[in-house]
């Protein structure tokens, strides 16, 4: 919601671009540490408690970004932010595997995957309709309200869906014990690492393409919003048809068809921006074609990988997100130190981060389990 006024917040603060992805990272360390914390907690003090007490302190960690001074003080409130918003993703994923197995669970997941595509559309037009008429700060009270709404959501409708008699037993970190050994299983942390590198990409066009959009090609927030409404629309249409897929073909199938998706759409970024030079059309259409495979990505790995971990899918959720987010937060201000001039330096690091969910799942991902 808040990346449209990247630039004002920039001007605002009267810092450079890349001290407001700054707080991004801050923000997606945060959700990674949360997950770790509180995946192995859930599966020691159940899943219901972690999640209502994280979301309201979400709540209140909103507002404090909402009136931060300083561009410090801003990333210290996302960071905490982070934290406590991480409970959401990381229980989310932990019920579901619960409750389902097989092809149901890539079916839901593939639900998950479209709720993940609309969100940040609808997210985006309603920061940009913020900003027409109050400063960035309000898009944060915006976020707080939000985050109070699915506090009352979560409080009537989210069951607790892990039993005393399946909890693990022993102090906290003994509860860890599962995260370690699934680490060590070679499929499980090949799921992690290409999650986690196919997201790097993802987070390399979230936090440059902004500024390509608005200070690059000359768009306003408002315009912005209908590129990334349109690329959102594309993960959308790509899990619903991962969805149906999923009954018929394996998802050891699927996984490498999303992954060479999404290369493609790098690859023709950057050759078209080396040999012809940049132009919006070109970029937003090789944007479109690496979200396609994005979706298809997200939901084999995630479905593979919670497979793998249905003995303790808190630890197994909180790994899967921790990769998925992990290389995010390094990417973010990365795009912003080689350049927000053009799409070709966020192009380059969008084409490496997939290069490299390439050579990680041959290398360890489509082992077959013993």
């Amino acid at each position: 919601m808040y990346v449209p006024a990247f630039p004002a917040m920039a001007r605002s603060l009267a810092v450079p671009a890349a001290s407001i992805q700054l707080s991004m990272t801050a923000c997606l360390v945060a959700i990674v540490l949360g997950q770790l914390v509180v995946g192995p907690l859930s599966d020691k003090i159940g899943r219901r408690r972690p999640l209502l007490l994280g979301t309201a302190a979400f709540v209140g960690f909103s507002l404090l970004a909402a009136i931060a001074p300083s561009a410090g003080l801003l990333v210290g409130a996302r960071f905490l932010q982070g934290f406590c918003g991480a409970v959401g993703m990381v229980v989310a994923r932990a019920v579901l595997t619960d409750q389902l197995r097989g092809t149901e669970l890539a079916k839901a997941y593939s639900v998950l995957i479209m709720v993940i595509g609309v969100a940040p559309v609808i997210a985006r037009v309603i920061g940009a309709a913020v900003l027409r008429v109050a400063p960035w700060n309000a898009i944060f009270v915006v976020l707080a309200a939000a985050g109070l709404i699915a506090l009352l959501l979560a409080a009537r409708l989210v069951p607790e869906s892990h039993p005393e008699h399946l909890r693990t037993t022993g102090n906290l970190g003994a509860s860890t014990r599962p995260m370690i050994e699934l680490v060590a299983l070679q499929r499980f942390l090949g799921m992690v690492l290409t999650l986690g590198a196919a997201s790097a990409g993802m987070f390399a066009y979230i936090s440059g393409s902004t500024f390509v959009f608005q200070e690059h090609y000359g768009m306003s927030p408002t315009g912005y919003s209908i590129v990334f409404a349109v690329n959102s629309a594309a993960v959308i249409l790509s899990s619903m048809v991962f969805g149906r897929l999923s009954t018929h073909f394996p998802l050891e199938r699927l996984l490498p068809l999303g992954i060479g998706l999404s290369l493609t759409g790098a690859l023709a970024q950057v050759l078209f921006d080396v040999v012809h030079g940049d132009t919006m059309v070109v970029t937003w259409i090789c944007l479109f074609v690496t979200q396609l495979g994005l979706a298809w990505i997200i939901g084999s790995t995630m479905t593979l990988g919670q497979t793998l971990a249905q003995h303790a899918s808190g630890a197994g959720s909180a790994l899967l997100g921790a990769g998925q987010f992990i290389l995010g937060a390094a990417i973010a201000p990365v795009v912003g130190f080689f350049g927000t001039g053009g799409p070709l330096p966020m192009a380059v690091i969008m084409l490496v981060a997939y290069a490299v969910a390439v050579l990680v799942w041959f290398a360890l991902g489509r082992t077959e389990p013993s």
